[in-house]
């Protein structure tokens, strides 16, 4: 009988584990100043099923419209978009409740910042308005030191409306963290910084510079899962380039578009993403499209186009892959929602899952996996 108990209880504690494994910190920063919203939201997601529950949610703090966990996420690093009075903000971050407590602000350096990156060392922010890169350091407890370098981009391009000026979209690590890539929108360039974690002052320098298709506006990239090659997604007119990368260079190989042939609407490209066996990438594209494209990634590293899908909402303007491969998640901006699709691994395409998010603004999804070094 004991034996038999002995059985039982070890089953299911098999069972409850298996359970608490496939449940994920999602956590969403939002835009706070078009409708009703706290900031910075977490929420328990089982990747087994795609349902959602609340954990937590931040003290009311300003548009932080991207954020970045820390190694073994004891830390959310997030800005806080505001002009000229932008900042980047430390929160202290309890995994298994949710909590968050705010450990201190920084001035950003430049207006409007609007994606971050960090290792054990620094946190390198992008500020949009500002056309500039700041590298702030980290202090042991989390907290962030004020700016150690500033890098200002100059320059323009051919949209008056919108490449008037430097507009710096995007700060990313290659794969062995020995670079920092940069996208800026307003001058159609691409940037390549070698970097030193540990210097004083000259923690990133420039390496290289590519330029992209005049007037394409370059806004994210991802690297293929091998780090082979580079995938940018340009937001003003939907085009998609493949680069060959190697040692802080990157080579042109290819060029696609994210648009059907037959659009003839506003075309407002936001994010890129690849499933995590590199076998597909997707790209959104808000304006008057609002659909994900879908693309076979080839062996020699060129894309394969698989159409295109509704994203059920609009604005798609983010959205994460969970570390199953099992679902896609959509942050919708102005229809105040985060929908989520079920990927067939095989082909690529997305269903609705039936699962949905109501939340003012999302704008930021971020899976957090304390059993994995970010």
């Amino acid at each position: 009988m004991k034996h038999t108990y002995l059985i039982i209880l070890l089953i299911v504690s098999f069972f409850t584990m298996q359970a608490q494994k496939n449940k994920l910190n999602l956590v969403v920063g939002t835009y706070t100043k078009t409708c009703e919203s706290r900031g910075i939201y977490v929420y328990e997601f089982d990747s087994n099923n795609a349902n959602i529950r609340l954990k937590k949610s931040s003290d009311s703090i300003i548009n932080p419209s991207y954020l970045s966990l820390s190694k073994g996420s004891k830390f959310i690093y997030a800005v806080k978009e505001n002009g000229n009075e932008s900042e980047v903000s430390s929160f202290g971050f309890d995994p298994q409740s949710g909590r968050m407590n705010l450990i201190n602000s920084v001035n950003s350096k430049g207006a409007d910042p609007c994606y971050l990156i960090n290792d054990d060392t620094n946190v390198i922010v992008a500020n949009y308005s500002g056309g500039n890169i700041a590298v702030l350091g980290k202090n042991a407890d989390g907290s962030l030191t004020e700016a150690k370098q500033v890098i200002q981009h100059f320059g323009k391009s051919v949209n008056s409306e919108r490449q008037e000026k430097p507009h710096v979209h995007m700060v990313y690590f290659s794969p062995d963290k020995k670079y920092v890539l940069s996208n800026d929108l307003g001058t159609d360039k691409v940037f390549l910084y070698a970097y030193e974690p540990n210097a004083s002052t000259e923690i990133l320098t420039l390496k290289d510079s590519v330029s992209v298709k005049a007037g394409s506006g370059p806004r994210h990239l991802i690297f293929s899962k091998k780090g082979k090659f580079v995938y940018i997604l340009q937001e003003l007119d939907g085009s998609l380039t493949t680069f060959k990368y190697k040692n802080g260079t990157l080579t042109q190989i290819h060029e696609t578009t994210i648009l059907p042939n037959d659009f003839n609407g506003t075309t407002s490209a936001a994010d890129i993403h690849i499933t995590p066996n590199g076998r597909f990438l997707y790209a959104t594209n808000r304006g008057d499209a609002n659909t994900i494209s879908i693309f076979k990634v080839l062996k020699n590293g060129k894309l394969k186009s698989k159409g295109q899908t509704s994203t059920l909402g609009k604005g798609p303007r983010n959205f994460v892959i969970d570390p199953t491969g099992k679902f896609l998640l959509i942050a919708h901006q102005y229809s105040n929602d985060i929908v989520i699709f079920k990927i067939n691994k095989r082909k690529g395409t997305l269903k609705d899952s039936g699962q949905k998010i109501e939340l003012c603004s999302p704008v930021c999804l971020v899976f957090s996996d304390e059993k994995k070094e970010k």
